[in-house]
């Protein structure tokens, strides 16, 4: 990968794109489907998406069960072919498996000489990143890197005391840089998460493509509230802090009546339940756990508010999903989130951890007339086009050919001036 960026060309019209032979594409993913979270969801995402434009997809990932193996799957109604890895259970985590280390590499190169493909997109560099990227380089295969992981995110589940998590985290980064440095071309999906990056890692020229969704999957709803109903969708984890959310709730006015519906699973679930009954707001509280795609869309088109208190969001797909279903906004003020609400238009921000100010802003749009909570949802509805999961798809093609490309607007700013030449 290179370390100073390269001129700017345009991406390949779609036509193009059309003409050229269809390419074998190996993605390596440390969670993937069934898992539920945003690496896993994009990593499915793209895959069904290239599926789609003809391309030859091998998903390498975890078995997610004590099953291993080579077989066909269907994700977002296509077929591809799955290489799930014998894996090994994280107790400390509510569902998390993981590939064995002292295995990928031989794996990889069993996986890759079986497949011979054209380009290996991997998805982190934790396990089946770092073999993948090894035997790739060895074989002369391009390889394509995208990061969706924070060390920070993991500390909790890793069981070590505070006095060496600082150590660990150091680590983790050069642990990082090393397989990403393997990468013709890196990307991550916000310019925030770019520098981040590039920060911590000393690589240049990390490209920040949006993960992009089909936001016509979702339905908006104009109808007049009969509730105020707040949402949030992800993790139930300890970075996510849904703590300050429950809080939030709490200081609200009893003449509200605001309910708040939580849609995921997690390790923190029951101490969360507890909090919601110690802080006077059970019955007005509701723990979905997982849930349906189909049930996922009606909660969104349901509630009036989504939510997002974590402060460790790389770009956060819940939040793109909630703007696709035409609602405002109120995040904490940290990492990627910023991107996507822009505040007083399509919500607010409020500051991390800040259970009084994000009661505040809730209250705010709760208590909007209605043209102005119609115009936040407007306005949510046009940030989102720019995260189209069609243009994420023709810019990673794009990349995968070793073409130039333009990091796509996804902030409303000017493009990230890291977009260079994959490969040089």
């Amino acid at each position: 990968m290179s370390d100073t960026p390269g001129s700017h060309t345009p991406a390949p019209s779609a036509p193009e794109q059309a003409a050229k032979r269809p390419l074998r594409v190996v993605i390596g993913a440390d969670t993937f489907a069934p898992d539920v979270n945003g690496a896993a969801r994009f990593a499915e995402r793209l895959a069904a998406g290239l599926v789609s434009r003809g391309h030859e997809v091998h998903i390498v990932a975890p078995a997610a069960s004590r099953k291993h193996g080579t077989w066909t799957e269907v994700h977002e109604g296509q077929e591809m072919t799955v290489h799930r890895l014998y894996s090994w259970r994280w107790y400390p985590h509510d569902w998390l498996r993981f590939a064995l280390p002292w295995r990928i590499r031989q794996n990889s190169a069993r996986i890759l000489d079986e497949v011979k493909p054209d380009v290996v997109h991997f998805q982190s560099h934790i396990v089946v990143g770092r073999g993948l990227g090894l035997e790739a380089e060895k074989r002369g295969i391009r390889i394509i890197g995208t990061n969706h992981f924070m060390p920070e995110n993991m500390l909790e589940f890793t069981l070590l005391p505070r006095s060496v998590q600082n150590r660990a985290i150091a680590m983790a980064w050069r642990a990082a840089k090393r397989t990403f440095g393997r990468a013709e071309a890196v990307t991550t999906p916000t310019a925030k998460a770019a520098q981040f990056l590039e920060k911590y890692t000393g690589l240049r020229g990390v490209h920040a493509i949006s993960c992009g969704i089909d936001a016509h999957n979702y339905t908006p709803s104009f109808e007049p509230r009969t509730e105020n109903r707040v949402l949030f969708v992800g993790r139930v984890t300890g970075e996510k802090n849904i703590d300050v959310l429950l809080n939030a709730i709490a200081l609200m006015p009893a003449e509200l009546d605001v309910k708040l519906e939580i849609v995921g699973g997690g390790d923190q679930k029951r101490a969360l339940e507890q909090l919601a009954v110690d802080r006077g707001i059970a019955d007005r509280v509701t723990f979905d756990g997982y849930v349906t795609d189909e049930e996922l869309r009606a909660a969104y088109t349901r509630s009036t508010i989504f939510a997002m208190p974590s402060i460790a969001e790389l770009q956060s797909i819940a939040t793109m999903e909630a703007m696709a279903s035409g609602l405002p906004i109120v995040a904490a003020n940290a990492m990627a989130l910023p991107h996507l609400v822009h505040d007083g238009q399509n919500g607010y921000l409020f500051a991390p951890g800040d259970a009084q100010e994000l009661a505040d802003r809730l209250r705010d749009i709760l208590e909007a007339p209605a043209d102005k909570l119609d115009a936040m949802k407007r306005e949510s509805l046009k940030l989102i086009e720019a995260h189209d999961i069609n243009r994420t798809i023709t810019t990673f093609e794009a990349l995968y050919r070793g073409e130039r490309v333009n990091d796509p607007v996804i902030d409303g700013s000017v493009p990230q001036e890291s977009a260079t030449a994959a490969g040089e």
